[in-house]
Order: structure tokens, then C-alpha cells, then sequence
């Protein structure tokens, strides 16, 4: 099986902003901005690294504590099946969801309650 590329995320995907650290650390960590937020653009989800007095370090904890956050593996998931499947097939699962009525629920909302239509 053939793979394929989906799609991509380079670095014009994110917002990398630095910052001085507050805390124990004494007037480098205080002075300096080491500390690294970073935020996915298009999920909105953000995470920071500010273990360490290195850059480099700080921006590296930020990106994989980003990258291993639930949010961000949801986003992820929805964007491969975005990817992955076109148009048709996702008119096509929704058409077969609503034909088979047996699996479906139907309900209304009344006086603030949902209700169940039969």
C-alpha cells in the first residue's frame, strides 16, 4: 500500500511568543525571556515550556507538551478523516446513517425538555 501525504504542518502553523519567567530562579530566569508559549493557530490550543534556563530547551518541552495534549490528538483525528475522505464519501456515510432509521433517535426540544418522537 502506497502512502500519502494528507497534509502538513510546518512552523507558519504555529505562534511562538517568548516570555520572562516568574518564580525561583534568580535574576537570569527573571531577566531573560526564555520561556516559550506556543499556539496551534488553526485548534487554538496552547502549552508552554519554562523548565529550563535554555531556549532551545524551553521551546522544545512547549512543543511536546503541546503535541501530546488530548485536544491536540482530537484535532489531529478530525483532520486525517477530513483529509482522507472526500466530499462523497462523508455525503455518502450521512446518507446511509439516515436511511437506516432504525439506528436513529429522533427527539424535539419542548418546555426546555427533549422529547422523544415516535
Amino acid at each position: 500500500m502506497k502512502k500519502e501525504l494528507l497534509f502538513s504542518i510546518t512552523r507558519k502553523d504555529f505562534e511562538i511568543t517568548w516570555f520572562g519567567g516568574s518564580g525561583a530562579g534568580g535574576q537570569h530566569r527573571n531577566k531573560h525571556h526564555n520561556c516559550c508559549r506556543i499556539v496551534h493557530k488553526a485548534s487554538g490550543i496552547m502549552s508552554t515550556g519554562q523548565g529550563s534556563r535554555s531556549r532551545e530547551q524551553n521551546k522544545r518541552q512547549a512543543f511536546t507538551g503541546l503535541v501530546n495534549k488530548g485536544e491536540f490528538k482530537a484535532w489531529l483525528k478530525i483532520k486525517i478523516s477530513e483529509c482522507s475522505m472526500d466530499r462523497d464519501d462523508i455525503e455518502s456515510a450521512v446518507n446511509d446513517i439516515i436511511d437506516n432509521e432504525k439506528d436513529m433517535i429522533m427527539e424535539h426540544k419542548e418546555n426546555g425538555l427533549w422529547v422523544r418522537d415516535i
